[in-house]
């Protein structure tokens, strides 16, 4: 049952759309003024809010304001006895959902109430199939180090704190800063994520905070900056290390002030965001060699998260095989393939430089080349030292393949290949054994152009 807000200055209007909502088996809460509404909805939930304009204390353009801030999708009907085409269109602008001028008319009024209720509700369902749709994955592993990872998660993500992720590439930064945001107060708000080392050190102020039409050269329209996308949530900003010293200045200010200006620009735009960030670098002594600000630093370094390496935590190791198994399996659509213990034992012996990473590409690699089963001698045949790619004669086979779709039509050939010969090209057979449908053996046949050796 939908739960509603009168926010009114007059009795009789108060009792009035009580009494017709709970007639409509609506509950109903009311308030006298702004502030109390404004008090109210700090400590209670509802679905839909009527608010006066005119009213003591706090005008009720105010109110819609201060109710956009905590809560921006609850839908806000403006209701007035002295509105004007202008009051109504100024209102619709600032975010009410619709306004209605007193006395109201009954018909249009529970329309109005039952679109507005409608429109939340799909809102509300729209971004839980978007969380479900964009899962994010869990944070595998029993180690000590992963265990208090997500102890630290749970104990800060509701706070405001800023955060500094620390660890080698491929160690799961990402991942940790993405739980970060799902569990804090953000969530449903926006995530936006910046590779400080992919974006050149001219173009990086521009990427942060916007550019205003013809600031420079090819600034042919006005962009909007990733710290305005992420108002009201949370700006990851990855590999930090590598921003440049006058970006490093902006931000600097960004975070003191809470507001930023656009490149070209000299407007002050405020921000409410959430800054987590991400190095694999010392910034410690980045700072010592005059790369990194020490004021943005201790800035940026509230609550400190270390995802170690994967060699320091190879118990991990068996958790994170069998999860990239299973997600490789159902993305080629193959039957989930299981692992040998010497060829687990294996994995768990190895460096991997990579890290989870790394790990996750030698497994797609296994599932491809592999039986139903991967075996000791497929590790050693397949999964090579790290930095040091399998070669065919003097040539490195993957410098033969500019794209990954390449590489992987390449290894599905050879794989294919090998599958009939050791079937004698008994299609039927092979097309159970690698378990797909005969006719989609017969097109992987005719796509790679293979023919039965005479």
């Amino acid at each position: 049952m939908a739960k509603i807000l009168i926010i009114d200055d007059e009795v009789a209007i108060r009792r009035t759309l009580t009494d017709i909502f709970e007639y409509e088996n609506y509950k109903v809460d009311t308030a006298a003024d702004g502030l109390e509404g404004m008090a109210k909805m700090k400590s209670n939930h509802y679905d839909l809010v009527f608010c006066d304009i005119k009213m003591p204390k706090m005008d009720g353009m105010e109110v819609l304001e201060q109710i956009q801030k905590i809560k921006p999708d609850l839908p806000i009907i403006m209701i007035s006895g002295h509105g004007t085409m202008e009051t109504a269109v100024d209102a619709v602008k600032k975010g009410a959902f619709d306004f209605i001028a007193k006395p109201p008319n009954l018909n249009r009024l529970l329309i109005t109430v039952r679109n507005a209720l409608d429109k939340s509700n799909l809102i509300t369902e729209a971004k839980a199939l978007k969380r479900r749709v964009n899962r994010i994955k869990e944070i595998v592993g029993i180690s000590p180090a992963i265990i208090k990872i997500k102890e630290t998660i749970d104990r800060v993500a509701p706070t405001e704190a800023r955060i500094l992720i620390t660890g080698e590439n491929g160690t799961g930064k990402e991942l940790v800063a993405r739980w970060l945001h799902e569990k804090s107060r953000r969530q449903d708000g926006p995530f936006i994520e910046v590779n400080c080392a992919a974006i050149p050190s001219e173009l990086i102020e521009s990427e942060l905070f916007g550019h205003e039409k013809g600031s420079f050269t090819s600034a042919h329209k006005q962009r909007i900056g990733k710290f305005e996308q992420a108002n009201g949530g949370t700006l990851f900003l990855d590999e930090i290390g590598d921003m440049s010293l006058s970006a490093q200045a902006k931000v600097l200010r960004a975070l003191q002030e809470n507001k930023i200006t656009r490149v070209g620009g000299d407007k002050d735009i405020s921000v409410d965001v959430r800054i987590l960030s991400a190095t694999n670098k010392n910034l410690i002594k980045a700072t010592e060699d005059g790369q990194f600000r020490l004021d943005l630093y201790h800035r940026l370094n509230v609550i400190q998260i270390h995802v170690p390496e994967l060699y320091k935590r190879n118990e991990d190791i068996p958790l994170l095989v069998e999860q990239f198994l299973t997600d490789t399996c159902n993305e080629y659509n193959m039957k989930v393939k299981t692992i040998g213990k010497d060829a687990m034992r294996e994995l768990q012996q190895m460096t991997w430089s990579g890290n989870v990473r790394e790990l996750r590409n030698v497994i797609e690699r296994l599932v491809i080349l592999s039986d139903a089963e991967i075996t000791l001698q497929d590790v050693q045949t397949y999964v090579m030292p790290s930095g040091k790619a399998p070669t065919n004669g003097n040539v490195n086979i993957y410098d033969q393949f500019s794209t990954l779709q390449e590489f992987k039509d390449h290894t599905e050939k050879l794989f294919i290949e090998q599958k009939l010969q050791k079937n004698a090209w008994n299609i039927s057979k092979t097309a159970d054994e690698i378990d797909i449908q005969r006719s989609h053996l017969y097109s992987k046949i005719e796509k790679y152009g293979l023919k039965k050796s005479e």
